[in-house]
């Protein structure tokens, strides 16, 4: 029998600690330690090993020169799905391990299903630990786009048999939580990509304590990544998080995978966001936008039709901004409502903006234009419940507090991208081409960007040619010039 011991374990880091604690030395956090009893690894317990007919060569454990080190170029497997490859920074990695994260309800286990039906020609294996085969055969029924069709047939004439599809072949579903029988099922079938939903379901023989504890979630990634890594199968692990939004269970979970995706959204709106947190193959800034219908989720290829309301006359307090997610153009709607505030504090409030970068765009406001803010109420808002940290906003964000302020409307069809600097000039922005080629797409006339942006002689020429677009194209170096030009 394999000794045991009782160790503490902080539900915050996972830092571990021979006695309880009150406060974690590691990350600091108060009365976060749990008592676990851990049972060390048995050499009779099998870990996960290759397949007996596997002829991949085993690394040797010797250090080696990086110009010694063989490789191909690599080979990335792409999904049917754009949006989702495009957040993996081009398609999935051979080997990696994957964490999705999400709130109760939003869609990780649709995502992943609706995934796994999509490739009929790898085999694909989704392990549940929270819900049952039937269970996952209803939803899979409801994504299959042929079922509405089938079902039409079926109520004309119902003599004959519902013809059958090829949908969803391919992918294997096993109701398992014990990992030492999920490998002994993925070395029978083999397969080319796993999908474990939920992470915190799995409990391993080695530890004794409970799934969905610190040391159960650490041990069965950890044998998840020894598997990815050797077999080089791709594998995708839904996560659970905690009421403050992050990812439940030690915080060693989010560095021991390659890619940290966040599935993020209002359950009341239909739209839904995939948010690359962190990501060992590609860019951290990318995400993808999705819509919830009754048939799964819709990826939406142009984002900038949906985060634009259609009005039919000007309203004061609206402007559009170009920004970035990644390498990605969008334009998206900024809102400001400034009113006199009735109480002697004035508020200061922001949906998906820092709140902080409007108090410092206020000021500069007040400071270099002269607008008496100070006593006033302002409330912004970035339409379609998403947040923008792009800084090239605050040109459209200025815009839109002084038209609400002096109640005035924008024109209609025009654009901002551009930087406030505290001394009030407007800053040059990177990749303003991409942005000045989204608004001429969408139909606008003009666009305000800085000066600066343009080249100021030599071989600086070649980095804006304005001959090109047919948009109208507004330098300013100064806020004051953006407000002389709208406001007269």
């Amino acid at each position: 029998m394999a000794k045991t011991k009782i160790a503490y374990f902080c539900q915050s880091c996972g830092f571990e600690a021979a006695k309880w604690l009150g406060k974690c030395p590691s990350c600091g956090a108060w009365n976060t330690f749990v008592e676990e009893i851990i049972e060390k690894p048995n050499a009779s317990v099998p870990d996960w090993k290759a397949t007996g007919n596997s002829t991949s060569i085993q690394r040797a454990n010797k250090p080696i020169e990086i110009p010694d080190i063989i490789f191909s170029e690599e080979q990335r497997l792409l999904t049917p799905d754009k949006e989702f490859n495009r957040v993996l920074g081009g398609g999935i990695v051979a080997g990696s391990l994957v964490l999705i994260g999400g709130e109760p309800g939003i869609g990780k286990s649709t995502l992943m299903l609706q995934l796994a039906l999509s490739m009929p020609n790898l085999k694909v294996l989704y392990i549940s630990g929270e819900e049952s085969e039937r269970q996952i055969k209803m939803r899979a029924e409801r994504l299959d786009p042929s079922e509405s069709q089938n079902s039409k047939i079926q109520s004309q004439n119902s003599q004959f048999e519902n013809p059958k599809s090829d949908f969803g072949k391919g992918c294997y579903i096993l109701t398992e939580t014990s990992t030492q029988n999920i490998f002994k099922q993925i070395e029978q079938l083999e397969p080319d990509l796993v999908v474990v939903d939920s992470i915190q379901t799995l409990h391993s023989s080695h530890i004794e304590s409970t799934p969905g504890s610190v040391s159960q979630v650490r041990e069965c990634t950890a044998e998840l990544l020894r598997f990815a890594k050797e077999s080089s199968t791709p594998v995708f692990l839904i996560g659970h998080i905690t009421k403050d939004g992050m990812i439940a269970g030690p915080k060693i979970l989010e560095h021991m995978v390659d890619t940290v995706l966040q599935f993020e959204g209002d359950r009341h709106h239909v739209y839904r966001i995939l948010r690359a947190v962190k990501n060992r193959f590609g860019s951290a800034s990318e995400l993808g936008i999705y819509e919830m219908l009754g048939e799964g989720l819709r990826e939406v290829s142009n984002p900038s039709e949906i985060l634009l309301s259609q009005r039919d006359e000007p309203l004061s307090g609206i402007t559009i901004s170009a920004t970035l997610e990644g390498m990605r153009p969008m334009l998206i709607e900024t809102q400001a409502l400034v009113s006199v505030s009735p109480y002697g504090t004035p508020q200061r409030t922001a949906t998906g903006f820092d709140t902080k970068r409007m108090s410092m765009l206020l000021a500069v406001l007040e400071k270099r234009c002269g607008f008496k803010l100070g006593i006033k109420d302002v409330f912004l808002n970035i339409t379609g419940g998403i947040r923008v940290e792009d800084p090239a906003i605050d040109l459209g964000l200025a815009a839109a507090i002084i038209s609400s302020n002096e109640d005035i409307p924008i024109p209609f069809k025009t654009c901002f991208a551009g930087e406030i600097g505290l001394s009030g000039e407007i800053r040059a922005v990177n990749r303003v081409e991409q942005r000045i080629a989204e608004a001429e797409k969408l139909g606008f006339e003009q666009i305000f960007i800085s000066k600066y942006n343009l080249p100021s002689g030599g071989k600086d020429k070649k980095r804006i040619d304005l001959s090109r677009y047919k948009i109208e194209i507004k330098t300013v170096g100064n806020i004051e010039e953006v407000f002389g030009l709208l406001f007269g």
